[in-house]
């Protein structure tokens, strides 16, 4: 039996793309407190099914595939750009190709503006009215109005017309930074990108016997299952080691592992991989907020994929993306590394920030022990414990040793130079993932 929570997200994913949802309709609706409708339609909003705008409301939208985080829906630029909806409020669940900004003759903008695209131009009703024509979206800048018969055509064409007081350059770099932001989120790697689904996952129930667990295993050829109440929650953990040596009538909940770790969906991988090596398991169950089973995830499906990520094209760039890209090995020493300080690595004094400073030294350790074979480096601990202000353009020497290095761990000491100088000097602890 789904909870009361369960329902209300079944009953937004029922509704139509475009529909309002109101926290009083769904409590009505549903015959729920106001409090249980509210804190469902914020999950959903976590989700990514629904969109909250201001002076608009909370609408359904379409949940965005993974792969199409390059394409923004018309009720999230709303929020990029603190806009209004003047017109077209039906098609704010639509998803915008491209965006043209509306600086040039109006028979050039039209050549460049087409259906599901979104003309971003001040107070010209012309402009406005062929862009709704061509099937486009029109963003209006500088806080101007149009005019009536504009509006009614937009809703006539379910296409949106928003106003925002930004100016085009500025609203044009804003989508982009959202854009942008959505790329990056989309390389990092979920657990629920991965892991293999509840219906192909082999588990046992409470109730169950060790014998039970003999017939799993010879169906399944797998030593490590979770054990499900009636709920479907998880409530423990059973491997080949809980269960030799006893007796086949046993009950499963007396052998198996309770309050066993468990991830969810939501997990970046890097967690589980250091989790998974920190606490030396093989599998790990994916729940959901109710300790639902979700899926399982073993070392194995994580190995996999952050071999995959690492032959990925990167797109969006983080820090650390850039200092990867900064940080190269030195042509005739082996074992040093140079980087050159650019502007996305300084703070606001130009100086080279002390993040980035952390980052360059983990990069530079983590090649080292890739250079030596010794596999992927987790860090545990970094102490910095000497550091000068490095100026812009400031070319660095990084010079990380391996003080000792055991089949799991690794104790670093890295020193970096500017000019000859010593302008840092850092201590990593690492555990080191072999592939």
């Amino acid at each position: 039996m789904a909870t009361k929570h369960e329902q209300i997200i079944q009953h937004i994913m029922s509704l139509d793309v475009g529909s309002k949802i109101s926290v009083r309709q769904v409590a009505k609706d549903l015959n729920v407190s106001e409090g249980t409708a509210y804190r469902a339609i914020k999950e959903a909003e976590n989700i990514g099914i629904v969109s909250t705008i201001e002076r608009v409301g909370t609408i359904r939208i379409e949940r965005k595939k993974k792969e199409n985080f390059e394409r923004l829906t018309f009720a999230e630029v709303i929020n990029i750009v603190d806009g209004q909806v003047l017109g077209g409020r039906e098609g704010l669940h639509k998803t915008l190709n491209k965006f043209v900004i509306g600086a040039m003759q109006l028979d050039a903008m039209m050549r460049y503006t087409e259906a599901g695209s979104l003309l971003i131009v001040g107070n010209r009703v012309k402009a406005h009215e062929l862009a709704l024509k061509e099937g486009a979206a029109v963003l209006i800048t500088g806080g101007f109005d149009t005019e009536e018969y504009i509006k009614h055509l937009a809703d006539e064409k379910q296409l949106p017309i928003i106003s925002t007081s930004y100016d085009s350059f500025t609203v044009a770099t804003m989508i982009n930074r959202a854009i942008y932001d959505q790329l990056i989120k989309k390389e990092i790697v979920l657990v629920g990108d991965i892991c293999t689904p509840f219906e192909h996952v082999e588990y046992l129930t409470v109730g169950e016997k060790v014998e039970n667990w003999y017939e799993v295993n010879e169906r399944s050829t797998h030593s490590r299952f979770p054990v499900l109440d009636k709920k479907n929650q998880v409530v423990g953990m059973v491997t080949s080691k809980d269960i030799i040596g006893k007796d086949k009538n046993l009950p499963i909940e007396k052998a198996m592992t309770k309050n066993p770790i468990v991830v969810q969906s939501k997990t970046s991988l890097a967690y589980v991989a250091h989790m998974m090596v920190w606490e030396g398991i093989e599998v790990a169950p994916v729940v959901d907020e109710s300790s639902i089973l979700k899926g399982i995830i073993s070392r194995q499906d994580v190995l996999k994929a952050l071999q995959l990520i690492q032959r990925q094209p990167q797109i969006g760039e983080t820090i650390d993306d850039i200092v990867k890209n900064t940080v190269e090995s030195d042509e005739y020493e082996k074992d040093k590394f140079e980087a050159k300080v650019i502007p996305q690595m300084t703070n606001q004094l130009g100086t080279l920030s002390p993040g980035v400073f952390t980052s360059i030294v983990t990069e530079a350790s983590s090649r080292l022990l890739r250079q030596l074979k010794k596999g992927e480096l987790v860090v545990e601990n970094i102490t910095v414990y000497f550091i000068k202000p490095v100026n812009i353009d400031s070319l660095l020497t990084i010079k990380p040793k391996v003080i000792e290095a055991g089949r799991i761990y690794a104790k670093i000491d890295v020193e970096v130079f500017n000019m000859k100088k010593l302008v840092g000097k850092a201590l990593l602890m690492a555990q080191i993932i072999d592939r």
